[in-house]
């Protein structure tokens, strides 16, 4: 298989994935409660008359059936048109574009962070005093099944609210992206540091690594020069896990420590049935998602080409 079969095959595997994410999420949203024309006019509250509501479900096609909704949703997606929020009232576009901003702070602060605590926390304790190593160990398997909201009240307890270091949440600047970012990373880091220290710890054990330390290299630059290249295979495929859950975990963290971003907007729109908006949201999110999995596969067959002949 040549490298562009491969990557034509995942493209097409990644139209696949969106049309699948965008399906799923349309069939949701459109057997949720609710009366999204009411929701539209202001809710309950706006008292709305039937003939207003007449109108909007009519310029909405809320009144058609399901298959004339979702073939209308697609004809304009195939244009290019995401659509106008019902709630925001204003193109789709525009409403993530203006909460995108913090959204990627956030998850790149994550991700950076998340990858220095696993190569450090992996190269510091693979092949270490079996002691030291079960610590570790059960620090992992904890922080990789805690759900992250979990994780960023205990760090809220103790850094916000007990030695008040750092502010609970909201606000611009470094400080309040402290504890949000390490929320994320910390629900990263406990998976994959424990792939790559397995890994660190089998390339550890093969004959150019013997032969570097015969050599008389010092155990760091082995460990770091030669062992973690040859390790961190494994991790690389694990960047769409990486990304999944750094695009999931941003909904509960944005709304946990009360920062603006594509989750909380997320969270909102599917509260109100703002369509439009969550449908954006989704088909971005995925698209992310192909993209950086692409990328991954590619740099995977450069890293290692036996990759493109199985």
């Amino acid at each position: 298989m040549t490298i562009l079969r491969r990557i034509s095959t995942r493209l097409l595997l990644g139209v696949f994935v969106l049309w699948g994410a965008a399906t799923l999420t349309f069939l949701a949203l459109y057997v949720t409660p609710g009366d999204t024309a009411l929701i539209i006019l202001g809710g309950a509250d706006a008292r709305p008359s039937a003939e207003a509501l007449a109108q909007v479900r009519a310029d909405y096609l809320l009144d058609q059936p399901f298959l004339v909704q979702y073939l209308h949703y697609f004809t304009q997606l195939l244009q290019g048109d995401l659509g106008e929020s019902y709630r925001l009232r204003m193109p789709v576009t525009d409403a993530i574009g203006q909460q995108v901003g913090p959204t990627a702070v956030l998850a790149g602060t994550a991700a950076v962070l998340a990858l220095v605590l696993t190569v450090a926390i992996a190269v510091l304790t693979a092949q270490r005093t079996p002691w030291l190593r079960s610590i570790i160990s059960g620090i992992e398997v904890v922080l990789a099944a805690t759900p992250s909201f979990i994780i960023g009240f205990g760090l809220l307890i103790v850094f916000s609210f007990t030695l008040r270091l750092v502010p609970a949440g909201g606000g611009d600047g470094l400080v309040p992206l402290i504890l949000p970012a390490f929320t994320l990373a910390l629900s990263l880091v406990g998976s994959l540091s424990q792939v790559l220290r397995n890994e660190l710890e089998d390339v550890l054990e093969q004959p150019f690594i013997l032969t570097a330390r015969a050599r008389g290299m010092q155990d760091t630059p082995v460990r770091i020069i030669h062992a973690l290249r040859h390790a961190a295979l494994p991790t690389i495929t694990m960047s769409g896990f990486v990304v999944a859950t750094l695009l999931g975990g941003s909904v509960i963290v944005e709304t946990l420590f009360s920062r603006q971003g594509v989750g909380g907007l997320m969270l909102s729109s599917v509260y109100n049935k703002d369509l439009p908006v969550v449908m954006g949201i989704v088909l971005i999110s995925a698209a992310v998602y192909v993209v950086v999995n692409l990328v991954v596969d590619i740099l995977y067959t450069l890293v290692d080409p036996r990759v493109v002949t199985s």
